[in-house]
């Protein structure tokens, strides 16, 4: 699901208040290395409801931002 672009530009991590990142349907934070889902096009930018990612994921999120 694509997130409108102004309304991406202006969503922050509710923890670090950083950008996000877009990726395979998910908003990312490769600082905290953290993501968010997105359901029915709605961010659930709760820090309790946030995933963890290993290295492996990490990398892979990364590389599949910058394609």
């Amino acid at each position: 699901m694509a997130l409108d672009g102004t309304l991406l530009a202006i969503l922050v991590c509710p923890e670090d208040r950083g950008p996000l990142l877009l990726v395979d349907g998910h908003l990312y934070n490769p600082r905290l290395r953290r993501k968010y889902r997105i359901d029915d096009g709605i961010p659930v930018l709760l820090i309790d409801e946030a995933v963890s990612v290993d290295d492996d994921e990490h990398e892979r999120l990364l590389a599949a931002s910058q394609s």
